[in-house]
């Protein structure tokens, strides 16, 4: 993959010829893409230039379908944002013959930290709070940009916000259908109370990251640095993200703590203040029921990947055998039918 890259680099860097690639590493993870880091050092005019990338390739089988052309312009558009920090990126690659599959470059981001973990331990306790801060008021900065929308609406659909959830519905139901190897009847369940309870009309239609939570971010005690994994990012009601982010799982261990980081009622507040959206309780509550579901979906489809041979990555055996039944009970209690 080393001399793949070479090559790939020596036909787009300016006037580099002798490009070298060296710490190529693959980054544990990455469910949905694979994610490469290397660096790369070439001439430029005959002087010496290097720099940090990171490469996004398409993998066999994944625990999300996703495009990467659409992920490339959510990065695109969110590039240069005052308040939406985002690695700059580089290429776009369609063309699968250079690594075996598609894949884009970015630049890649110094000394931060992404892990969800670390973030609530004892060194960050004086940063937390601000961090906590800015992660809601960057959420609050997609929601309202309107640059974004206008970037990727010629890629992706637009939903009325009447229709966006049951856009987002319509996908994740389908994504079940597609990937249950046996009955799933409480997220059924969950679907039908969905289908029964619309939630109010999206205030605005907006830039969706789709995975937007704590583990999704890089940070350092003064600031968070890069908001990345754009794969599932679309067009609809804003109050999907801040569910997502308040979804049961990445609480950590820490139970009322959102992410681990912040109280709900604290995120809500900083959210509404930045973005001039207003967060009706019942809203809220139908994204929150809406993120079970998905969360079944993403799950369920990791699971029938791997069953299908279509990848061996273990990973997506491990996290659908521990989180499947997790994902179950989640469901249940924000159905009302478990303490």
């Amino acid at each position: 993959m080393e001399s793949a890259l070479e090559t790939y680099l020596a036909s787009h860097l300016p006037g580099a010829p002798g490009v070298t690639v060296s710490k190529l590493f693959r980054i544990p993870g990455g469910a949905s893409r694979e994610t490469w880091m290397f660096d790369a050092a070439w001439s430029e005019n005959g002087e010496p230039r290097s720099a940090p990338f990171i490469v996004r390739k398409d993998p066999p089988g994944s625990l999300v379908e996703s495009d990467r052309e659409v992920e490339y312009a959510f990065y695109s558009a969110f590039g240069g944002h005052p308040i939406v920090p985002v690695p700059g990126m580089r290429w776009l690659e369609k063309d699968p013959q250079h690594l075996g599959a598609p894949f884009f470059i970015m630049d890649r981001i110094l000394g931060c930290e992404a892990n969800p973990r670390l973030i609530q331990t004892q060194p960050y306790d004086g940063s937390r709070p601000a961090l906590a801060k800015r992660f809601y008021e960057i959420l609050a900065a997609i929601a309202t940009s309107d640059e974004a929308v206008a970037s990727v609406s010629k890629l992706v659909p637009v939903p009325m916000p009447e229709t966006a959830w049951s856009h987002e519905l319509d996908y994740w139901e389908g994504m079940i259908d597609a990937n249950e190897m046996g009955p799933q009847p409480i997220a059924r369940a969950a679907v039908r109370w969905l289908r029964a309870n619309p939630p109010p009309p999206a205030q605005r239609v907006s830039a969706v990251h789709g995975d937007y939570r704590v583990g999704n971010f890089l940070y350092r005690p003064d600031g968070i640095y890069g908001v990345v994994d754009w794969e599932m990012a679309h067009l609809g009601d804003p109050l999907e993200d801040l569910a997502w982010s308040f979804h049961e799982l990445w609480e950590w261990g820490r139970p009322g703590q959102k992410g681990g980081i912040i109280p709900a009622s604290d995120a809500i507040a900083i959210f509404e203040h930045a973005s001039g959206l207003h967060v009706a309780p019942e809203a809220l509550h139908w994204w929150e029921v809406f993120s079970g579901v998905k969360a079944q979906g993403i799950w369920l489809t990791g699971a029938r990947s791997f069953q299908d041979g279509k990848s061996r990555e273990v990973m997506l055996a491990q996290t659908s055998w521990s989180l499947i039944n997790r994902a179950d009970e989640i469901l249940l209690r924000l159905l009302g039918r478990a303490p």
